[in-house]
């Protein structure tokens, strides 16, 4: 029981860590709610890809930059593996 009451102590003491610690829990709120926003703007992108290379069968042309969204996905997911972020968690660095 002294354990409970010493926490909410520091928990009042310390109210910047916790508004600190609540910031960082919206925002994955906030990244949710983008990343489902994403998918309209996908289908909208395959899309006028889909017609834009139907209009123009000879192309070449880029009409969205997948290359760099699947880079940016695959930085994404590394970062939420863990796997870059181990070191600063575990303070090595």
């Amino acid at each position: 029981m002294y354990k409970y009451r010493y926490k909410l102590k520091l928990k009042e003491a310390d109210p910047g860590r916790a508004q600190f610690q609540e910031r960082r829990m919206q925002a994955f709120k906030e990244i949710e709610a983008r990343i489902n926003n994403l998918y309209p703007l996908l289908d909208n992108a395959k899309d006028e890809t889909a017609n834009y290379y139907k209009e123009n069968p000879e192309s070449y042309a880029v009409v969205y930059g997948t290359d760099l969204i699947l880079d940016l996905i695959k930085d994404i997911e590394t970062i939420l593996k863990g796997d870059e972020w181990k070191l600063y968690k575990n303070n090595i660095i």
